[in-house]
């Protein structure tokens, strides 16, 4: 099947054999933990000096257009002389030395669209002219039918001329898998003004602002000599790093999380670095990584650990949670794990500048000497970077290595779930684990860290022992239990709604209530109402109606409350607070599927 996408004015080609060697491979590394080959998304590789060619191609129809004017019939059909002599950009030309696809020529027999039974076409490329743009128009034209290997990016959007402020696409994908030990070393010129005006307007608009104080909409009043100003300051040296503004937000647990809310200038630097960095990557981080990275969130993680648990022989799950992951990440290692890969020293001096940049608390600038500022643009690619060097290649190693049965990993961000078949390879690998972390100056949380019974035998098991059930664990806001089905007939993995989540939830539903209790009753149901259907758009999983059903109750018994303090004669009886609930808030109701069923067609075999 050959399937040729326009997008952006490139052309990829597909080989359908090769797609289905990459669905089978996705769906072992899920369990396993085996190497992605390629980028989640599935997008191909891409070519440089896309701009040059649309302003070639435009300039020659341009010539072609005048000249095709004094004939007859091209002056009677104007859209004829367009169709058929101006191609737009992403138009497809056959590779050098192979037949255009599509009609047959003259003197030809029709040809079929397939070579042959399940093979490609002749491969399709788009032009692309020198990287040297003041060479002559005469040199020739380079093309790549994608069967090279090749590192390359092209222009950021479809159209990226002067005072285009096209946003409607992000950067190109790039293909680095040529040597995936070889350092890159010229990557900062990619950060031109298109790829920092891409990433100013996928900042949030409302965000709150930085040390600077800089909103967005400041900052687009005079966008271009904006950007222009900071392009310059990039590429020659001259940008400096603001310190980040320091935010606590609450935990679940009740305790303070420190943030760091980066200056506006700092933001857009950081999300062009990330987006020329992430497809670098993205080709080498592995199938069990499912923290901040496009194209994966948390329901494929709980969709691959609850296909693993039911699939897999998993009789103990080890629980293990990095102890203040980011205020304890060492700087030095990051720096020197990022080289690995990275070789332009200017990328690495930018890293360097957020690190050293600082926090700004209460007016006072403290100097940060471990990790990067929680909640910066590029905090979410850096630690995955470095647990994927310290973590992920380590586990990977060691289930080949040293597991005796079946071993089953998933990681979101610091928080990983490690399901194994015996006891004995489940206490090595934590001893093993806490001395490969300390080499790195990281540690294990010694209460979120633990080593626990689970699985299809764990209930009978521990009834012959004389125990009692077995022991739950929480994986991204859900607790995982074992139980069975309907019937009783076998094993079934059960989830719900972690307890900490959901009271912390209707607190929060309580303060909010009590600053809105004298706003007009449709404007607060509207609010509930939305509020709800977020959190039944997470939390809606199988097995986990009750407690879908208990948070709509208690949060009407809350809302009711707050209603009949609006005054001291109160008249809202429970039949018209029943006609409220009815009309503002959503019924509970299952939003997801079985993790299986999902985990199937994201990964077929």
């Amino acid at each position: 099947m050959v399937k040729v996408r326009h997008s952006e004015g490139v052309a990829t080609h597909t080989d359908p054999e090769s797609c289905a060697g990459y669905c089978r491979e996705a769906a072992r590394e899920a369990l396993t933990g085996g190497r992605t080959g390629e980028v989640l998304s599935g997008e191909s590789n891409v070519v440089r000096g896309v701009d040059a060619v649309v302003a070639c191609r435009r300039q020659q129809a341009q010539v072609r257009h005048r000249e095709d004017l004094g004939h007859p019939a091209s002056s009677l059909d104007p859209e004829h002389v367009r169709t058929s002599l101006v191609r737009e950009p992403g138009d497809l030309r056959p590779a050098p030395g192979k037949p255009s696809p599509g009609l047959h020529r003259e003197g030809r027999r029709p040809q079929p669209m397939m070579n042959g039974a399940k093979k490609s076409d002749s491969s399709i490329v788009p032009a692309k002219l020198a990287n040297k743009a003041e060479r002559s128009a005469a040199e020739s034209v380079e093309g790549d039918d994608g069967t090279k290997e090749e590192c390359g990016t092209a222009k950021h959007g479809p159209d990226t001329e002067s005072g285009s402020r096209d946003t409607s696409a992000g950067p190109h994908t790039w293909s680095c898998t040529r040597n995936k030990k070889e350092k890159l070393t010229a990557l900062l010129h990619h950060v031109s003004i298109d790829v920092l005006r891409w990433a100013f307007f996928n900042l949030k608009k409302r965000a709150a602002p930085g040390a600077d104080g800089l909103t967005w909409t400041d900052y687009a009043a005079n966008l271009d000599r904006n950007l222009t100003d900071l392009h310059a300051r990039v590429h020659s040296g001259a940008y400096r790093a603001l310190p980040s503004r320091r935010k606590y937000i609450p935990k679940v647990d009740g305790k303070q999380r420190p943030l760091g809310i980066a200056a506006l200038e700092d933001k857009i630097v950081q999300a062009a670095v990330v987006a020329i960095l992430t497809p670098i990557y993205e080709a080498e981080f592995l199938g069990f990584s499912y923290g901040f990275r496009p194209g994966r969130g948390q329901h494929d993680a709980l969709d691959a650990l609850a296909y693993g648990i039911n699939a897999r022989k998993i009789n103990w799950i080890l629980d293990a949670d990095i102890s203040r992951f980011f205020d304890t990440l060492s700087r030095e290692w990051l720096i020197r794990l990022v080289e690995h890969r990275i070789g332009d020293r200017r990328i690495i001096r930018l890293i360097q500048k957020w690190l050293k940049a600082g926090v700004l608390e209460d007016g006072r600038l403290i100097e940060t000497t471990e990790g990067p500022p929680q909640g910066s643009v590029a905090s979410p690619l850096l630690a995955n970077v470095y647990l994927h060097y310290v973590y992920d290649l380590w586990v990977e190693q060691w289930r080949t290595r040293h597991a005796r049965g079946d071993m089953i990993v998933v990681r979101y961000a610091d928080d990983t779930i490690v399901g194994f078949q015996h006891r004995q390879d489940a206490e090595r690998f934590l001893i093993d684990l806490k001395e490969r972390l300390a080499k790195f100056a990281l540690s294990l949380h010694p209460e979120k860290t633990r080593l626990l019974e689970f699985g299809r035998y764990a209930a009978e098991r521990r009834t012959e022992r004389g125990q009692g059930k077995p022991e739950t664990f929480d994986f991204l806001g859900l607790t995982h239990y074992c139980t069975t089905r309907k019937d009783g007939t076998d094993f079934q993995l059960g989830r719900k709604t972690q307890r900490k989540r959901m009271k912390a939830k209707l607190r929060e539903i309580k303060e909010t209530l009590r600053r809105l209790r004298h706003t007009p009753i449709d404007e607060q149901g509207r609010w509930l109402g939305t509020m709800m259907t977020g959190h039944f758009a997470y939390f809606a999983v199988p097995t986990n109606t009750y407690l879908l059903s208990a948070f709509r109750y208690h949060s009407s018994i809350i809302w009711f409350r707050s209603l009949r303090r609006r005054g001291q004669r109160h008249r809202l009886t429970w039949e018209r607070m029943i006609r409220l609930i009815k009309r503002f808030l959503p019924s509970p109701r299952v939003l997801h599927p079985w993790p299986n069923h999902r985990f199937h067609v994201k990964h077929s075999r």
